[in-house]
């Protein structure tokens, strides 16, 4: 699977695009690259990547996320070392970008770099098992409300249709119609299906990528 030097994560609340950052960003280290990820999520008080802070320190990730993110005080500040991961070309960038178009704002004020630099992928994490996107047609509305309010187009799409703790391969090859009902409506390929490791390999999925879910996630699935 390629990579770009920037990748960003957005979609619906509860999409699971959280995790999948985390995923992503140890996959990229074990890949041999040198990785960041950065939590830009102001919106969400959940399951944030800085949750996983022991997790990426372990594996030599750094880590770029509010100071207030897991506290009580409710301050949407973004700390400046966030300026320089988008405009640095010697490390592999995830961004984890917050939830529908609300969180999406936070972005803007680094899309500018972003688009210069031209070497990104913005991935829109689809779960068609969530409410509000069980419909390609629905989620389509999602993304195109996080595209304004972010400023920059997706590229691809990943299917992370589940129903947590409950899944099973059937429940994520019932939605792969979902997914690529959405890749024809946006007209943007299907990047990679994400699933729990504990139900893989799934035959008949051969764009799998296989998830190691934090606890909470089970609870708030973001």
């Amino acid at each position: 699977m390629e990579s770009k030097r920037v990748t960003l994560f957005a979609g619906h609340y509860g999409s699971g695009k959280t995790n999948i950052a985390v995923n992503y960003a140890l996959w990229l280290k074990k890949s041999g690259k040198p990785t960041a990820i950065a939590d830009l999520d102001i919106v969400n008080p959940y399951f944030r990547t800085k949750d996983s802070k022991k997790l990426l320190d372990e594996n030599g990730i750094e880590l770029i996320a509010s100071a207030f993110a897991n506290t009580n005080v409710d301050f949407p500040a973004l700390p400046a070392e966030t300026y320089s991961l988008v405009m640095r070309d010697d490390v592999y960038a995830v961004i984890d970008v917050g939830g529908d178009d609300r969180g999406a704002l936070a972005l803007g004020r680094y899309t500018p770099f972003i688009l210069a630099e031209n070497n990104y992928e913005m991935l829109f994490v689809a779960n068609g098992y969530r409410p509000l996107t069980r419909t390609a047609e629905e989620a389509l509305e999602v993304m195109r409300e996080i595209e304004a309010a972010g400023g920059i187009p997706f590229t691809a799409i990943v299917n992370n249709s589940n129903l947590g703790r409950e899944t099973t391969a059937e429940d994520l090859l019932a939605s792969r119609a979902f997914a690529e009902r959405l890749s024809v409506l946006s007209g943007l390929p299907i990047k990679f299906t994400s699933a729990d490791e504990r139900i893989c390999p799934i035959g008949g999925v051969e764009d799998l990528f296989p998830l190691s879910l934090a606890e909470r996630y089970y609870d708030v699935n973001d």
